[in-house]
């Protein structure tokens, strides 16, 4: 019986002994998770009862298109216009072509608007005659003034109005004032947009195809 006693007192000590540490330390369980951490010393903390803060993506700003300019080939003969106009679609294709015609001089005149036909625009010079308007001549082009009665053209409307006024004084009550613009389909401007470089390159091009006609920026005279 004391031997039994003796030996329960005896494994109790070596059970202290070892929980106490004094046999050896015991195994900790974490210590193989630890060993296989990779760089954990380069590991920190972003925030702290906060949210990270999300930074929006980096987008690459849009390429900016290359600068562009418009060129002007003017008084150029219908013939000539074509040729040019050829010469930067075959070979200068990305830029933009447009023509324009070249109006002559405006002036301002003093008219009866067109008669029905010749002999109603003759009479009418007749009755203009009787009344003693000082010039007048009956229109005979072809156009939307053919058989319109001019009593006068002028370089300013003051001054046609002033004519205008007279001819009222003389009785004349159809004649008007109003912008004289004609028309020349043998003269135009042919303007062309596009990139710097290769409007340069169309300009030089050209001027040494057709050296004697006229360039200049779009809008200038």
């Amino acid at each position: 019986m004391r031997l039994l006693v003796f030996l329960l007192v005896a494994a109790n000590l070596v059970f202290f002994a070892w929980m106490q540490g004094y046999l050896g330390e015991r195994e900790n369980p974490d210590a193989v998770r630890l060993t296989q951490q990779l760089q954990a010393d380069k590991l920190r903390v972003l925030s702290r009862d906060e949210a990270p803060q999300i930074l929006p993506p980096i987008v690459a700003a849009p390429a900016k298109p290359p600068p562009e300019k418009c060129l002007a080939w003017r008084d150029l003969a219908l013939a000539t216009a074509d040729q040019v106009e050829s010469m930067l679609a075959e070979r200068f294709a990305g830029l933009r072509r447009a023509r324009h015609v070249i109006p002559e001089a405006s002036s301002w005149w003093v008219f009866i608007p067109p008669q029905a036909n010749k002999a109603e625009a003759d009479k009418k010079a007749g009755e203009l005659k009787r009344l003693g308007a000082p010039e007048f001549f009956v229109v005979q082009e072809p156009g939307p003034n053919r058989f319109a009665v001019s009593l006068g053209i002028f370089s300013s409307e003051q001054a046609a109005e002033e004519r205008l006024a007279s001819l009222r004084g003389k009785g004349v009550k159809s004649a008007k004032v109003g912008l004289r613009t004609v028309i020349s389909p043998e003269q135009l401007t042919l303007e062309a947009t596009g990139p710097v470089p290769m409007l340069e390159e169309a300009r030089t091009a050209v001027q040494q195809q057709l050296p004697d006609i006229k360039t200049a920026a779009c809008g200038n005279s």
